[in-house]
């Protein structure tokens, strides 16, 4: 091996792993453009929350169509240019928001913003799965996940703050600059990731060209674990504070505080889980963690444990479910190379993630009535039920992987 390969390796890989962290940093930075800002919104315009609560459902409808998608956009054209086209329009969609008029302006901008959100995880994966060495996939894959938990992170603080200092349109025009400063970052650095041209066969530029992926059974049981671990993620993340309050007693403050402290949790989990991944034994990895992550949401279902220990058990079902995130995304590419190689990269993961969009816009119908019904014991249940479907999914995979 020679000596002065593997520090350039590194670099390289470092390089695309950073860039890539990036955008998708400001992917999901733009996740979250309107919900901070739902108070200024509403008061500016006399909006219920039934009525701007319909942005994101039009939001998630968009980028789950659209990442199933992007991925033949991918494959045909390159992620470098995709993603610039995807930032765009986050850059359109933070203008829109500056001079909204009302309701039909604000759906105008979370249709963009879930446009731009599409093209994410096809383009960034097949940039990952093309450019890094395979010794460091799993970091990258744990760098790429730990990315979108900062970016969830940055958005409610920086928006928050501009609007409340200079109101919510230049809180808008500070969200645009988020995504210019991503876009020049993708200019800057387009070499590195530029796919490289005419390197195809014509067979598998012609087996690229059809839906063949569609008749893999590997690829629907990705489909169908994503489903399910974005529903059960959509259950905590619009309901678990309002069921803490309900059934342990807790304090407003304290209940949403849990949310945040199960995110810390799943970062923390995503860093361990880049070390655990390089160990290949994704499907089973993927079924301890998440069955840990089950044990504990029956524990908090079952009502046996004293508030006191509720952030401490958020967090350690935060961790164990990002622990299981890189050993997710190499599972989806051992299901992607096994029979259509790097081709097809962008469409199967585009199909693929599409599933969490559609999971986080189903959660909210599947566990509402429930919650309107004061029944919050079962929503604890149903999260569980859903971890335990996403197991057997994972397990099914790497047997027919």
């Amino acid at each position: 091996m020679n000596t002065l390969s593997a520090p350039l390796d590194g670099r390289r890989d470092l390089e695309v792993i950073s860039l890539i962290g990036l955008v998708h940093g400001v992917s999901h930075f733009f996740h979250l453009l309107l919900p901070p800002l739902f108070p200024w919104l509403m008061a500016e315009f006399g909006l219920s929350f039934a009525a701007i609560g319909v942005t994101m459902t039009v939001f998630f409808v968009v980028s789950g169509v659209g990442q199933a998608m992007a991925g033949f956009l991918v494959d045909r054209f390159g992620a470098a240019r995709v993603l610039a086209g995807g930032i765009s329009c986050f850059v359109l969609a933070g203008l829109t928001l500056h001079f909204a008029t009302g309701l039909p302006m604000l759906v105008a901008v979370a249709a963009l913003a879930g446009l731009g959100n599409s093209v994410f995880h096809p383009a960034d994966f097949t940039v990952l799965n093309r450019h890094v060495s395979p010794a460091r996939l799993g970091h990258a894959f744990s760098a790429h996940g730990l990315s979108a938990n900062l970016g969830w992170a940055c958005a409610p603080l920086l928006l928050t703050t501009l609007a409340s200092a200079y109101g919510w349109r230049q809180a808008a025009l500070g969200a645009v600059l988020v995504a210019l400063l991503g876009l020049l970052a993708l200019a800057w650095r387009h070499a590195a990731i530029a796919d490289p041209r005419h390197g195809a066969s014509r067979a598998t530029e012609a087996r690229a060209s059809t839906l063949d992926f569609l008749r893999s059974r590997p690829v629907w049981l990705c489909f169908l674990f994503f489903l399910f671990t974005a529903a059960a993620f959509g259950a905590i993340q619009n309901f678990v504070s309002p069921i803490l309050h309900a059934v342990y007693g807790l304090a407003r403050p304290t209940a949403a505080l849990a949310l945040s402290v199960y995110m810390l949790g799943s970062a923390a989990g995503v860093i361990l889980g880049g070390f655990l991944a390089q160990k290949n034994a994704h499907d089973h990895l993927i079924a301890a963690a998440l069955g840990l992550a089950a044990v504990l949401a029956a524990l908090l279902a079952g009502q046996w444990l004293p508030g006191w220990s509720m952030l401490p058990l958020m967090a350690g079902m935060g961790f164990f479910t990002g622990v299981a995130g890189p050993s997710r995304d190499l599972l989806v590419r051992r299901a992607a190379t096994a029979r259509f190689g790097q081709s097809a990269f962008g469409r199967i993961y585009g199909f693929v993630y599409s599933g969490l969009d559609l999971g986080l816009a189903c959660a909210p119908l599947l566990f509402a009535g429930w919650m309107d019904a004061g029944q919050f014991s079962a929503v604890l249940v149903g999260i569980a039920v859903l971890q335990a479907l996403a197991i057997l999914t994972a397990l099914r995979v790497g047997k027919a992987g």
